[in-house]
């Protein structure tokens, strides 16, 4: 059994710990907490041992923590890093490589330039097999790992075809929980999205994708417009959809009027964080004109990364085949079963 640590108890530190706890060849050391507030006493009610910087264990005297930090990484075999962004290359760089602990880190951080954290960006769809032996790895953020479990089938399919693509992110505000975030009155431009390049680091650094990001005051979910070009004549929608009938971690929707739709009904699946942890395409949005088809399809923010981060670090960890890690992700996540779910639920209607 392998030992890991979660460094962060956010949005994905605790989700990755909630799916942890049922994997039978795991065992979590415990999370770390940067912050000494209610989190604290919430992680430790769920049965986990809360460890805490060696600098800030007098802040955290109130508390019943179980040591530093730095110790629970000598005991460590991998820790996935889920602390804010551009933090975790100072992890790396102060307690990761000193230590020699492999570590996984997130969307937050980078792949290229001095602060890089590692020389892959992770996408299960796209290049499993490039993580295995890997130390160091950045998994995607939820908007860099969807577009790739659209991309990659695309290309599979139509190759040569392809011509161009074109996306708007329609981005999210903040997270479901982050209820002390603020929602803006304002639809906020992103300059110089980092969306694509991230996507460009495994779908090919000359792909012919242009990204363009805003964000919405909404906490639910991503949507993402893409205008997908072909060199002759487009292929029908119901094409497009077949492509996607047996594909992990992507739902076709057709009743949906919005993203709320999907959030609302994942509450009543009875999974956790009421995530569904897949892309959701919106089949009555799909267009083809021309040489075009228009796809909309909602990403699960956060939510997506969790299988994901699970199926890295099986590569990580135990050398698994991709076939093997895929089979026990399933077996936690049971994405097959919410695919079905969403897919009854919002069916088209004769």
């Amino acid at each position: 059994m392998k030992k890991i640590f979660i460094n962060g108890y956010g949005s994905i530190g605790s989700r990755i710990t909630a799916f942890l706890k049922d994997d039978p060849e795991i065992s979590i050391i415990g999370v770390g907490k940067y912050s000494p507030d209610e989190k604290v006493n919430l992680a430790i009610s769920r049965g986990l041992k809360v460890f805490a910087p060696e600098r800030k264990l007098n802040e955290f005297k109130d508390f019943e923590i179980a040591g530093s930090i730095e110790s629970a990484l000598d005991d460590c075999d991998l820790v996935v890093d889920a602390a804010p962004g551009g933090h975790g290359f100072l992890n790396k760089k102060n307690l990761y490589e000193p230590k020699s602990v492999m570590a996984i880190y997130q969307g937050g951080e980078s792949v290229v330039g001095d602060k890089a954290v590692s020389d892959l960006l992770f996408n299960s769809r796209a290049n499993y097999e490039l993580s295995l032996g890997k130390r160091h790895v950045m998994q995607g953020s939820c908007n860099v790992t969807g577009m790739g479990r659209i991309l990659e089938p695309l290309r599979e399919k139509f190759g040569e075809k392809l011509l161009r693509f074109d996306v708007t992110l329609v981005r999210r505000w903040a997270d479901i929980e982050q209820t002390d975030k603020k929602l803006k009155d304002t639809i906020e431009m992103t300059e110089s999205p980092h969306h694509g390049d991230d996507v460009k680091t495994y779908f090919g650094k000359d792909s012919p994708l242009f990204v363009r990001a805003i964000k919405v005051p909404t906490r639910q979910m991503h949507l993402h417009i893409m205008d997908i070009r072909f060199k002759d004549k487009s292929p029908k929608p119901s094409e497009i959809h077949n492509i996607f009938v047996n594909e992990f971690g992507v739902a076709t929707l057709w009743t949906a009027k919005g993203t709320k739709d999907v959030r609302d009904f994942a509450e009543t699946m009875g999974f956790n964080f009421t995530d569904t942890n897949m892309i959701h395409i919106h089949a009555n949005m799909t267009a083809s004109i021309g040489d075009t088809v228009q796809l909309m399809y909602s990403d699960d923010q956060t939510g997506i990364v969790i299988p994901e981060n699970h199926m890295l670090l099986q590569s990580m960890l135990f050398g698994k085949s991709y076939q093997e890690a895929f089979t026990h992700t399933e077996s936690i996540f049971h994405m097959q079963e919410k695919k079905q779910k969403l897919e009854e639920h919002f069916a088209k209607k004769d």
